[in-house]
């Protein structure tokens, strides 16, 4: 082709669709999946490029393909860009792994150099966690993990019958697609408001830029509490984007099976909580965004208090509730003794959170249940259940706020879901009816300070989250 179609001048620039590609956090010593960017040529004739190449070469944490070609040993020469045209660059990033408990940042440089002489950037970083694999791990007597840097489990971890695995506050688990933490024994989580303890899906990259893995359900299989499992204490624990969150087979109903305070399970395909003939109390938690119910119950002896259930599932294939409890199971006979939600609050996108069912075809099994100080998303109780609901408030009467939306379902938090990026807070808006409605009785003997250890004061709210007043500017 006649050169003249080509232009020389450094003058003629390149121009990329981002200046810095970032990988975020990736554990160490595993190639991430491949993310691109685009290189565009604006001017009237083609670009030359006499190399591209990366800062590091061949030492460089990144691979690098730049419109097909790989960059053997960190460098490749001779493209082309047509006019008004662009390439795809593709990158991975794959950092060694150094004996550090904290992430650490690596970075580089992939620099274009035109046959005109202009030479330009586009930075990479990425930081690399060094993570303790675990595999095939079978827990027979008492243990503790402590390890402040994460624990990568590659299959189940079991806790066997008569053993208990203690979890130090800060433990962070990252298990594989697949993997489950499957309890015989026991499971005592210490996490603290300051160090709680994490268990979460080991992708840690991004499905697509913007959106990490760890905002998509399923990653992982989730917590389970099998028949011989007793005793399970979890304080500060934050479960999320499993398969399933925590579940607890049937057993024996007078013995405690499961505690859980102040803690989140949140985003899972099947149900967050699952709770099936046992005895369990759940306190100032957050059961939410599940695709299953956020809290399913069939059978035993169940109280919350102070917790927030909330679903707002985004994602197709979702089937429950916020809340669905009954007294069997199939044709299986479960009774339940006792379903008591206290200073709770019950919603999600739905024109009704609420599921309740008895047994018709055994109507003398036990069906007990009672809402207390309880803001629920459900149409008001006929007169024949009334008895169930004291000091209930329901969403149907909530008000309207400044732009006459009615404050409802997830305009009771704040901010509001932000649905491109999958990010959801359950913190209380104030104009919410949850706010000051709780019984203050019951929070000064239970859970006088919020999940995230705030001062409830004389006017409770309802839900795991004391509001916050918005702040004023000093002159009212």
């Amino acid at each position: 082709m006649d050169e003249d179609e080509y232009t020389n001048s450094p003058a003629d620039l390149l121009t990329f669709s981002t200046d810095t590609v970032a990988f975020d956090t990736i554990i160490s010593g595993t190639p991430t999946n491949t993310y691109t960017f685009t290189v565009y040529n604006h001017a009237s004739r083609a670009i030359r490029l006499a190399s591209v190449s990366l800062g590091l070469g061949e030492a460089s944490p990144f691979k690098v393909n730049v419109d097909g070609t790989a960059l053997s040993n960190g460098t490749a020469t001779d493209f082309e860009i047509a006019a008004r045209d662009s390439m795809i660059v593709y990158l991975m990033a794959n950092v060694p792994t150094i004996d550090s408990d904290d992430p650490q940042p690596v970075s580089d440089k992939l620099t274009f150099v035109t046959e005109g002489g202009a030479s330009q950037d586009v930075v990479l970083e990425a930081a690399g966690q060094a993570v303790t694999t675990l595999a095939g791990l079978r827990v027979t007597r008492d243990s503790a993990l402590t390890l402040k840097r994460p624990y990568r489990v590659m299959d189940s971890l079991v806790v066997e019958q008569g053993a208990t695995l203690t979890l130090t506050a800060g433990t962070r688990l990252y298990f594989h697609p697949g993997a489950e933490l499957i309890v015989h024994g026991t499971l005592v989580s210490q996490g603290t408001l300051e160090a709680p303890v994490e268990l979460r899906g080991d992708r840690l990259g991004y499905m697509f830029a913007g959106q990490p893995y760890d905002r998509i359900p399923g990653q992982w299989g989730g917590v389970r509490f099998t028949t011989t499992s007793y005793g399970n204490q979890l304080d500060y624990t934050d479960i999320h984007s499993g398969v399933y969150g925590l579940r607890a087979d049937s057993g024996n109903v007078e013995e405690l099976k499961l505690t859980l305070n102040n803690s989140v399970v949140h985003n899972t395909t099947g149900h967050a909580l699952d709770l099936r003939h046992c005895r369990a109390i759940i306190g100032n938690s957050q059961l939410t965004n599940a695709g299953g119910d956020c809290a399913h119950i069939r059978g035993g002896d169940v109280t919350m208090i102070h917790c927030t259930l909330g679903r707002f599932y985004v994602f197709t294939g979702g089937y429950g509730h916020a809340l669905d409890f009954a007294n069997y199971d199939g044709e299986v006979s479960l009774p339940l003794t006792n379903l008591q939600l206290v200073n709770s609050i019950v919603t999600g996108y739905q024109s009704d959170e609420l599921m309740g069912s008895q047994n018709e075809k055994r109507p003398n099994d036990a069906f007990s249940y009672s809402f207390s100080h309880c803001l629920l998303n459900t149409p008001k109780p006929a007169e024949d259940l009334v008895d169930h609901f004291t000091s209930c408030l329901f969403e149907a009467d909530a008000p309207d706020d400044e732009e006459g939306h009615k404050v409802e379902r997830e305009r009771n938090f704040t901010p509001l879901p932000d649905l491109k990026t999958l990010q959801f807070s359950f913190e209380l808006s104030p104009l919410s009816l949850a706010v000051g409605t709780a019984d203050p009785a019951v929070t000064s003997t239970t859970y006088p300070t919020d999940r995230l250890g705030r001062p409830r004061g004389d006017k409770p709210d309802m839900g795991c989250y004391q509001h916050q007043d918005a702040p004023t500017d000093g002159n009212n």
